[in-house]
Formats: structure tokens, C-alpha cells, sequence
């Protein structure tokens, strides 16, 4: 067995073997307690839980605050290690391990369940093994659970659908290593600083920030544990995996594009994960323009006649009549020119208008049109005929009115 708990004192080794094997008994111990304690109609935990989990050093109380700011998440975040602030906890934490899982679950739980945590709550460092993995699945199902019983009742409201959305921040061991040494230094230069001016407060020295030995140690029960854990989440929930050794800018805006798209939130994570098929609009018009000019220019190669063409079509029949629209910016033209019965024409004069920053849509009406009639029967025979409607639309003219 992996555990770090190895080398923390018996009383805490055994309930830790205990915990490690059996994710259904240590949340069934957990919840039986949380309904005798707070009635099972007050076990309210938030709508929405932004798990951030991964390696030491890789940034997530760096992002925590920064989350909580683009989901509008006003509590504090919870940072599991903290929460967990026993004196054999602590020893724990010392050495570079983890503490049990019974106490991580049922504390935390207990947190979540808060007044202020209700609107939403970004925890660091949850979950960190496979059992608070499984735990986790069971909170999700309890929660799902508890919704189906209380919604025909006035306490529905406080039971919406849960929302669990993982992020995982990933760095190698140097990286990880360098980063936790780099931390320890500030804070001694920090702390250094508090006492001598008497202004700010001090910040935990935690020693695996001093030594290189219980770093390393860190973070191989991260890759031991914490990782294998964090993998098992794909069968669970929908996450994202991010680089949190590219420069902070960037890890930022990689969790923007994940967070900005709001169904990998409120869908279920069995749904979302269908759906994450489909591209995103901002995926799509991320390289337009460059596919734009691509396509411009593979008419000129393959198209050319076509191209000049539709470049003349625009210049004399459509631009005089867009012109005169320049105020309200909308300008609808109706053509039957045969040009347009090759349909690499229609898509020329869209991409044209494109690159001159109009929006040009076309659509076809087939028309039948009286062409003789049968003298003797009295059949009227028609012959079909194609009218293209143009619409360009563009940005009109501002006129002062006073």
C-alpha cells in the first residue's frame, strides 16, 4: 500500500488502512452524522462546486481567487489543507503526506454545508485520493437524490441541481520542486519582514517548502495517489486538464475558454460530455479571418473567371443600391443572373462581402411562371425560374437627431 499515512503514528495508520478501501463506508459513517447533527432537509450544500485539484506548486491558490471572480463566487475558497489543523494533522502534513480520508471528508462536508458557501464554492485541494473520489460521487447522488424528495415541497428551492466542474492543474516533478522551494524563500523573506515592521501578517512555513527531500516526497505521493485520483474523475465528471507550467497568463486564459462556456456547468456531466463534440463559437471564428483570406485566394487560382465575375456583379448591381442603404446599414437585392446557378459563385460573393466587413446572405426562390397554355385542355404550363435575394447588412450611418 502507498499511503503516506505509513509513517504517521498507529492511531492514525489503521483508520487510514480502513478509509483508503471502503469510499461507501466512510461516506455512509459521514452522512449518517450530518443528518443527526443538521435534520436531512437542512443538508443544503452549494449549487455549484469548482473542484481545482493538482500538483504541489501548480498554482491553485495562485487561480482560486481569480475562479471565484469570473463565477461571481463570493465565499472565501476552502483550502483543504487548512481546514485540517489537528495537531496529528499537522505531523501529517509535515512529513509530505495526506491526511486520513474520514477526517478530509467529514470535515469538509461539514464546511460545505455553511450558509455562505450555498451560491457556490471553489475548494483547493479536493479530492486527493480515489476514496474522496469516491465520496465525492456519492455526494453527487445523495445531493440528486435530495432534490427528487424535496421538490414538491417549499424547500425545493434549496435543492437545485449540483454542478461539478474539475480542474486540474499539472506540473513536472522539477517544476513542481523548484516552485515549493521558490514559496518557502518568500515566505521566510515575508515573515522576515511582518516582525521587523510590525505590518501584515505572517504566513505558514510549511517545512516541505524548505527542504528539497520532503518536496520530492510531496510530490511523489501527488503522482502515487492524488493523480491516479484525479484520472478516475473522466468516469465520473467532465474536467479539464491544464498546463500549469505554460506562464500564468496563459493557464489563465485556458481556464477562461473552459469556464466561459457555462453548459460544461449546468448540463449534467454525462450530457456535456456528448455535446463537447460540437465545436464552441469561439473556436470556430478563432482563425476566420485566416481561412477567410485562404479561400479568397484559392478563388483566384481555381476560380478565375468565376471570381472576376462576381467582383463585376457586385461593383454594378449591387453596390449602387448598397449605397443608397448606407443609413439604415440593410440593403436587400434581387438578381436572376445565371451567374449565380454555380453555387461556388454565392459562396464567392459571401466571402467578398466578408473580407469588406459587410454580413451577406443569400437565399434562393424557384418561381413558376405561366409559359403557355393548352388551348384545347386549358392546362397552363409554367416554366421554372430562380430569384436570388441578397441581404448585406453592415454597420449604417450615425445621425444626429435633436
Amino acid at each position: 500500500m502507498n499511503s503516506p499515512l505509513q509513517t504517521a503514528p498507529a492511531k492514525l495508520a489503521a483508520p487510514a488502512d480502513l478509509e483508503i478501501k471502503d469510499a461507501q463506508l466512510i461516506f455512509n459513517s459521514v452522512w449518517k452524522k450530518l443528518e443527526e447533527v443538521y435534520g436531512r432537509a437542512s443538508l443544503r450544500f452549494p449549487k455549484e462546486l469548482i473542484l481545482l485539484g493538482g500538483a504541489p506548486g501548480a498554482g491553485k491558490g495562485t487561480n482560486t481567487d481569480f475562479i471565484r471572480k469570473l463565477r461571481d463566487i463570493t465565499a472565501r475558497p476552502i483550502v483543504v489543507s487548512q481546514l485540517l489543523d489537528s495537531a496529528e494533522a499537522r505531523k501529517v502534513k509535515a512529513q509530505g503526506g495526506m491526511v486520513g480520508d474520514r477526517e478530509v471528508v467529514g470535515t469538509l462536508f461539514r464546511k460545505l454545508l455553511e450558509p455562505e458557501q450555498q451560491n457556490g464554492a471553489v475548494l483547493d485541494g479536493f479530492p486527493r485520493t480515489k476514496v474522496q473520489v469516491g465520496c465525492l460521487k456519492l455526494l453527487f447522488d445523495e445531493m440528486i437524490a435530495l432534490r427528487r424528495e424535496f421538490s414538491e415541497t417549499p424547500e425545493a428551492f434549496h435543492f437545485k441541481l449540483p454542478m461539478f466542474h474539475i480542474m486540474v492543474l499539472f506540473v513536472d516533478e522539477s517544476e513542481s520542486v523548484a516552485r515549493q522551494l521558490k514559496r518557502g524563500r518568500q515566505v521566510i523573506a515575508h515573515n522576515e519582514e511582518v516582525k521587523r515592521s510590525g505590518i501584515g501578517e505572517l504566513l505558514e512555513e510549511r517545512p516541505t517548502d524548505f527542504s528539497e527531500a520532503l518536496a520530492r516526497n510531496r510530490y511523489r505521493v501527488f503522482k502515487e495517489q492524488t493523480y491516479d485520483a484525479l484520472v478516475s474523475l473522466k468516469e465520473i465528471f467532465h474536467y479539464h486538464f491544464i498546463n500549469a507550467q505554460a506562464p500564468l497568463e496563459i493557464v489563465r486564459e485556458n481556464i477562461v475558454h473552459e469556464l466561459e462556456y457555462q453548459s460544461s456547468l449546468e448540463l449534467d456531466p454525462r450530457t456535456f460530455d456528448l455535446l463537447r463534440k460540437l465545436p464552441l463559437s469561439s473556436e470556430i471564428v478563432r482563425h476566420a479571418r485566416q481561412d477567410l483570406v485562404r479561400r479568397l485566394e484559392s478563388y483566384q487560382v481555381e476560380h478565375p473567371d468565376l471570381l472576376r465575375g462576381v467582383i463585376e456583379f457586385i461593383e454594378g448591381k449591387m453596390m449602387p443600391v448598397v449605397v443608397r442603404h448606407a443609413i439604415p446599414g440593410d440593403a436587400t437585392i434581387h438578381s436572376e443572373d445565371t451567374l449565380f446557378e454555380d453555387p461556388a459563385a454565392l459562396a464567392i460573393l459571401i466571402d467578398i462581402f466578408s473580407e469588406r466587413g459587410f454580413r451577406a446572405s443569400v437565399t434562393i426562390e424557384r418561381l413558376e411562371i405561366p409559359d403557355r397554355i393548352d388551348l384545347k385542355t386549358g392546362e397552363i404550363r409554367c416554366r421554372q425560374k430562380k430569384l436570388f435575394r441578397f441581404h448585406v447588412r453592415f454597420k449604417g450611418s450615425e445621425i444626429r437627431r435633436g
